[in-house]
């Protein structure tokens, strides 16, 4: 670049600049801003040997079929891949799940150990014991704050490790570095369920993992109206994802990555407007008597804080809280007297959503609750805060309350 000016897509200029040039090629947008959304299953070939060629090569950006894509799933893919400082490339999924599976198929065989943070997404839970089982991988889940004890779960046969920081349901904030290099001097892969900061807030391969994972349905989206994941890596673990991808058909629609690039471009500004206002939520909830804890990582004092502000540059809506004292039905109470929260799965979209969550029947490898709460604190709220001003936000959840009280 002459006279020491910055291009768009320049890795150094900030977060907003760099969404908003992510995935615009010249040659996948032509004359307009946005790549077009291109539907097709078959391609053309101008004579055989050029179909000759494209198969033998098996390169990103290169027509071939619809399967393997077309300049709207390539856009997204660059962009997402120029948001993750480190990645050669970026594979799509019809969905979280489905990139977190394709993940683990890529880097596992029989025979092998995966280790799983024991705050894990239930799904990825699931699938570690029962998908990876069937197929003999053995999953072994671990306590997801203690370092020195990591380092006893390895054994010959462990070749991955899946992290999830902060954990979707009780917000533990993992010590991501110091475990990747652990894992690193073991000689297994470290994948990481990256959804609730994205690289925007936690740039995962710069701390050390070399799989990065996401829930595109969440953040990216934006908006509750799509389905779809992905898993970004260095080389030559991408070329693997790619791979697995292909031989197991992995295949997002044009329409709905024309959605996510969509969502893409605003997500800097989601984030820190959902964050802000979740943040606010947190505090007044940490004041009030019938909360015994607020699981925010970026809520000071909080579980998590410190750590959380070493690595991170940002957060998102995404927190739980847990009542003193109350009965199941109480909570159930307040949640079905909620007006603006919607209850649901999900979160990262421009709603608000609030759901019950109970982590203690699914933890395998480490306690919860912790053993310094107090035996009747036990029974939490999971909230997803969207776009909504906060002062209604917080009146709604004053009327929830209240409606708990009544018996």
């Amino acid at each position: 670049m002459s006279g020491g000016k910055k291009s768009k897509g320049d890795p150094t200029t900030g977060h907003g600049t760099r969404l908003v040039a992510a995935g615009r090629k010249p040659e996948w947008t032509g004359a307009v801003v946005n790549p077009p959304i291109w539907r097709g299953s078959t391609h053309l070939y101008p004579d055989v040997a050029s179909l000759k060629e494209q198969v033998k090569r098996n390169r990103d950006g290169d027509f071939f079929y619809g399967r393997r894509g077309s300049p709207t799933q390539w856009a997204l893919a660059d962009a997402l891949t120029g948001l993750e400082p480190g990645a050669e490339g970026t594979v799509l999924y019809p969905s979280g799940v489905a990139a977190i599976a394709g993940s683990l198929m890529a880097v596992l065989r029989p025979g092998d150990v995966l280790l799983v943070t024991d705050n894990a997404y239930e799904p990825s839970r699931t699938m570690a014991t029962g998908l990876l089982g069937q197929l003999g991988v053995e999953a072994r889940f671990f306590d997801p704050l203690d370092v020195a004890g990591f380092v006893g779960q390895f054994c010959e046969r462990t070749r991955a490790v899946l992290l999830e920081s902060p954990g979707s349901l009780t917000m533990e904030v993992q010590d991501v570095p110091a475990l990747t290099v652990i894992a690193r001097e073991k000689g297994a892969v470290s994948l990481i369920d990256n959804t609730w900061a994205t690289p925007l807030g936690f740039p995962a391969l710069e701390h050390g993992c070399d799989i990065a994972i996401m829930s595109l349905t969440k953040h990216v989206g934006g908006h509750s109206d799509l389905m779809m994941g992905s898993s970004s890596a260095k080389a030559p673990l991408y070329r693997k994802l790619r791979q697995t991808a292909q031989a197991l058909g992995q295949v997002v629609s044009p329409d709905d990555a024309a959605l996510a690039l969509r969502g893409l471009r605003t997500i800097g500004l989601r984030l820190e407007r959902s964050a802000a206002t979740a943040l606010e939520v947190a505090q007044w909830l940490a004041g009030r008597s019938d909360v015994a804890h607020v699981l925010c990582p970026f809520l000071p004092g909080a579980p998590g804080y410190e750590l959380w502000r070493r690595d991170f540059s940002g957060s998102c809506g995404l927190f739980s809280f847990i009542l003193k004292g109350q009965s199941e039905a109480a909570r159930a109470r307040l949640i079905d007297a909620l007006e603006l929260f919607g209850i649901g799965f999900s979160w990262g979209g421009f709603e608000s959503l609030a759901i019950p969550i109970d982590p203690a029947s699914i933890r395998t490898g480490s306690a919860w609750p912790p053993s310094q709460w107090e035996s009747g604190d036990r029974y939490g709220i999971r909230l997803s805060i969207g776009l909504e001003d906060a002062a209604d936000l917080i009146a709604d959840l004053e009327q929830g309350f209240a409606a708990m009280e009544q018996t």
